[in-house]
């Protein structure tokens, strides 16, 4: 019964100091040695400070190409897409590969592209559904360069051979659908 009483006395005490650390006052015998944090706490990063406001049709360059696509803006669509032509899968060096040919409607400058598969997707549509490829493209949108996604699609009905979505939009630009073609 001793040993309980003592047991408990211990816990007792314990819990009124660990209550007490947040006095003005300690002494500094009593205050046991706290180890410093040897790993560095992450800072969060900043949200980009976003300054483009951006229409409903917005020129995008498919580089290397020279003339740029005029597009149009897709919040609703994950990931971007191109129109092309002559689409035909093939392999290398155990990779799945495609080649096809994108043309400017409006400038009539072709290009052929032999890009890696990274991954196949399954696009609905007006309750239809398709399959395409996906690859990564070098482009040049709002004075930016980098490499985006882009499923590769025949859109020859459609007005605009591009369409950019999320994969694109977010964190470098607003959507203003009253507007276009903002950005050179």
């Amino acid at each position: 019964m001793n040993k309980l009483k003592k047991q408990l006395l211990i816990i007792f005490m314990m819990s009124t100091l660990c209550c007490c650390q947040t006095t003005t006052y300690q002494r500094p015998s009593l205050i046991p040695s706290i180890v410093p944090n040897t790993q560095k706490t992450p800072k969060p990063e900043k949200p980009r400070k976003i300054t483009n406001i951006i229409g409903a049709v917005e020129p995008i360059y498919m580089l290397p190409m020279k003339s740029a696509f005029y597009a149009r803006i897709d919040t609703g669509a994950t990931t971007s897409s191109i129109d092309v032509i002559n689409l035909k899968r093939f392999e290398r060096d155990g990779e799945k590969w495609v080649s096809f040919t994108v043309t400017n409607r409006r400038s009539g400058e072709t290009h052929n592209f032999e890009k890696q598969i990274f991954k196949r997707v399954r696009i609905t549509r007006a309750e239809e559904h398709e399959r395409r490829v996906k690859v990564f493209m070098d482009v040049k949108f709002g004075g930016e360069i980098f490499k985006a996604e882009f499923t590769l699609a025949e859109r020859e009905d459609f007005d605009y051979q591009a369409l950019i979505g999320r994969n694109i939009l977010t964190g470098r630009a607003i959507v203003d659908t009253s507007i276009s073609n903002t950005l050179k």
